[in-house]
């Protein structure tokens, strides 16, 4: 083992373990340690800085030979990751003052690091574990309401069926193919072995249980609504961008075989249908943002039933716009003392006449996850389609396309609330969130970026 090529091939897994330990410790020295959120976001942000550069220069390396590699493709994945999990950080500067959460998120993002360089199946079994377990605990810290004890147990008993699926499905690829290595998973789809085959479907329902997809959704939901704003912020976001860049790299660039097509299509088009419709009926803006996010779950797996080459594109493009524009919408949230009057659509009535800027910024990410151009969400979901359809899946994306336009109504009933919808309590200002505005730039600097420069961002991934 060279210990150099372990130190740099591993570097932003490496600073994400050496804030843990700071933050560990200084909960040891102090009861009331202070400056976490600041070492949390120098950490995120220089695990940022690394994972470009290992991209940037071209760096390849596998320092556990058939279980951990580094490439420009997992080091720009982890980049994008870990750059979407800084505004969380900011966000949970006004919303938590735990050192835990800190501790626990940094912890999570290891495991998101560790899926993404994954060359074993037991590796990315280990990753998505290390991911998955803080989650439970984030759910329930700092609760404000009764329902968060029922919502992280759902969330645990689901992402633990998740995980015995994974493993059953890996037992019987090994059975069938005598590898763990993930080029086994990529044979595999091809073979018509019923064992081989049986495995598959296993593996890809774990994930769909993982990702949300209809009918395996159920947890999204009360999870997303019983945890805090930074929390739910990063279900949203950053867990689901690491469960479909896992399934990329499961996957590869292998062609999917005609029953595997249809399982990818059918039910992420139930998905797609049913988040979108669902949505139209919440009166919680968190719930709403949850049902979102299982049709955007569906739109992300149908990149799968594009060619191999282009998938990588399109699921970073996509998560990357679809991170960025949720946690805008987060960022800009008035704030309350009253965490359930706060998520409550009335709570948005006439923003705009209170506070502008968070008003047309929740106005902006609503339109991008609508997918309204030329706003980048129009741009990741055009992506998406048209490779399905250079794929020769004309009659999958027609649909996609009509499915989605489910999703406009909901998304401007918010906006109804933002602007047109009179004020019905005098304007009062919330307490300063300077973090939260800084979040919010942090997410559209970018966001203007990738709208207007879109190829050039493509051509870099």
């Amino acid at each position: 083992m060279n210990w150099e090529t372990v130190l740099t091939a591993m570097l932003p897994e490496h600073l994400l373990l050496a804030g843990i330990v700071l933050l560990i410790s200084a909960e040891i020295a102090s009861s009331r340690p202070r400056g976490s959120s600041a070492l949390s976001f120098v950490v995120l942000t220089a695990g940022v800085v690394a994972a470009a550069w290992l991209n940037l220069s071209g760096y390849i390396a596998s320092p556990f030979a058939d279980q951990y590699a580094v490439d420009p493709a997992s080091s720009a994945a982890k980049a994008v990751v870990l750059a979407l999990a800084v505004p969380v950080v900011l966000l949970a500067h006004d919303e938590l003052a735990h050192n835990r959460f800190y501790v626990l998120l940094l912890a999570s993002l290891y495991g998101a690091c560790v899926i993404l360089s994954a060359e074993s199946l037991l590796t990315l079994f280990l990753g998505l574990e290390l991911m998955s377990l803080p989650v439970y605990v984030l759910v329930l810290l700092a609760f404000r309401r009764p329902e968060s004890a029922e919502a992280a147990l759902k969330y645990l008993v689901l992402s633990g069926t998740a995980t015995a699926t994974f493993l059953m499905g890996v037992s019987l690829l090994y059975g069938a193919g005598g590898s763990l290595a993930l080029a086994a998973f990529a044979t595999a789809l091809g073979a018509a072995d019923p064992l081989a085959q049986a495995a598959v479907v296993l593996v890809i329902v774990a994930f769909f249980l993982k990702a949300a997809v209809v009918p395996f959704h159920a947890w999204a939901p009360d999870a997303y609504e019983a945890a805090s704003v930074p929390v739910t912020a990063y279900m949203a976001t950053i867990i689901k961008a690491a469960v479909l860049l896992a399934v990329v790299r499961l996957f590869g660039m292998a062609p999917l075989p005609p029953p595997i097509v249809g399982l990818i299509a059918l039910l992420p088009l139930a998905s797609i249908v049913w988040g979108n419709l669902a949505a139209m009926r919440q009166s919680s803006f968190r719930r709403m943002i949850a049902y979102s996010s299982i049709a955007h779950a569906g739109y992300l797996f149908y990149a799968f039933l594009g060619d191999g080459p282009g998938r990588f594109q399109a699921v970073v493009f996509y998560v990357l716009a679809y991170g960025l524009m949720n946690l805008l919408a987060f960022a800009s949230l008035p704030p309350s003392e009253d965490d359930m009057a706060r998520d409550r659509f009335e709570h948005l009535r006439g923003l705009f006449h209170r506070q502008p800027y968070a008003a047309i910024m929740i106005g902006i990410a609503m339109l991008s996850l609508a997918g309204i151009p030329p706003l980048p969400g129009f741009i990741a979901k055009f992506l998406i389609f048209k490779n399905v359809m250079a794929a020769g899946y004309t009659l999958y994306a027609v649909l996609g396309l009509v499915a989605s336009y489910f999703g406009i109504y909901f998304y401007l009933r918010v906006i109804q609330y933002l602007f047109m919808s009179p004020e019905e309590q005098p304007a009062v200002r919330g307490p300063a969130r300077g973090a939260a505005l800084g979040a919010s730039l942090l997410c559209l600097v970018p966001a203007i970026l990738i709208a207007v420069l879109p190829g050039w961002v493509i051509a870099r991934l």
